[in-house]
């Protein structure tokens, strides 16, 4: 369907009571997150920088892996992690312009923290479920690509890990997802997608993210086995999205790696850097370790421009669900400075109509170097 330009607020703000519900539950676990913000960091241990080891990390995500070729179909995200910093503004490294900008960040530049700078480089893309249809699909979600650029900075002890994230990017055909796509098809002999005119428009997109990931629980069981607990809450804005999110990660494994989990594509991600030299891709008398993992992640969605459509064009749009959720379970094994993860992910209905929910597959490969 299109949809008036003009009526385009009041269909982004129209929420049922439910999703309402959700949504003051999600803000005020926010809020009381935030008021104890100043007793989790006066519990906070600190360990000793990582001198002069930075983090690569490449993942690709396709919901190949579950045999299908439909909605969220791919995204590639590249992301680089610096050393660890006693205080980031320091950092005679950065340019000016930069240390300005951490002088005035909040939660993130603090002293008795370490710090990390990271970049990345990123690309979404989404279809509806027929994609050898050249006509526009009413009820199916739009064809939507989304390439950007984010710059975060992660404020961390060994418990408690802050990020705020600022992603810059293009929604439309000059995000070149159809390239991709198409080529992509052509290189694996699958169907080519027949839709693509009927893409959202050119947009550029802006999010800003914040993002707490807190370390509840680490428990040795012997043998140097070992279980944690890591849940997170979050809120991001933008005219990309805007939701509020909420969950968390178990892990159990043999050589338990000292970082803050798994992480999808998703704003404030990036979280595989080794936190201390008690992860075993910093012990000099350790480099194997293997984890299994479950983790859930909730949010009630204000805004989807990949399910709302342009923001003051008009386009396709569909319907979005207020609430989505992703439940996901994996397996990483990290060998001597290489932490590989696989994350199979189940993404619950995100639009009205959507024939089931998802499942997806996500591979990361983290390099410390």
């Amino acid at each position: 369907m299109t949809r008036d330009p003009s009526r385009k607020v009041f269909v982004t703000l129209r929420t049922s009571s439910r999703p309402c519900q959700w949504c003051h539950k999600i803000l005020v676990t926010l809020a009381v997150i935030s008021i104890l913000n100043p007793l989790w960091q006066a519990h906070a241990d600190v360990p000793n920088p990582i001198e002069n080891r930075s983090t690569f990390i490449f993942y690709l995500e396709n919901d190949l892996f579950s045999g299908t070729d439909k909605y969220y179909t791919n995204a590639l995200k590249l992301s680089w992690i610096s050393k660890d910093l006693e205080k980031i503004s320091h950092d005679r490294e950065l340019p000016g312009w930069a240390r300005w900008i951490v002088e005035r960040t909040p939660t993130v530049n603090k002293d008795d923290f370490l710090h990390n700078l990271a970049l990345s480089l990123g690309q979404n893309i989404y279809t509806p479920r027929n994609i050898t249809e050249e006509e526009l699909i009413e009820d199916e979600r739009p064809y939507a690509g989304w390439t950007y650029l984010s710059a975060a900075l992660h404020s961390k002890s060994f418990q408690l890990l802050n990020t705020l994230e600022l992603s810059l990017g293009i929604v439309g055909p000059s995000s070149h997802a159809e390239e991709v796509q198409k080529l992509v098809h052509k290189w694996t002999g699958s169907n080519e997608p027949q839709g693509w005119d009927n893409q959202l428009k050119d947009e550029p997109g802006v999010m800003l993210t914040w993002q707490r990931f807190r370390r509840i629980l680490r428990t040795p069981v012997g043998n140097a086995f070992a279980f944690d607990a890591i849940p997170h809450a979050g809120i991001t804005l933008g005219n990309v999205f805007t939701y509020a999110n909420l969950g968390g990660e178990i892990r159990f494994g043999y050589n338990l790696p000292a970082d803050f989990g798994t992480s999808l594509i998703r704003p404030g991600g990036g979280v595989a850097c080794p936190v201390g030299m008690n992860d075993p891709r910093c012990g000099s008398n350790m480099d194997f370790g293997l984890t299994v993992f479950m983790g859930v992640d909730g949010r009630a969605v204000a805004h989807n421009i990949f399910l709302d459509g342009n923001t003051c064009k008009d386009s396709h749009s569909v319907d979005k669900n207020y609430f989505v959720a992703d439940i996901s379970a994996g397996v990483s094994v990290v060998y001597k400075r290489v932490k590989l993860t696989y994350t199979h992910v189940y993404r619950t209905e995100e639009f009205k109509g959507q024939d089931g929910g998802l499942f997806f597959g996500s591979i990361s490969l983290a390099v410390t170097f």
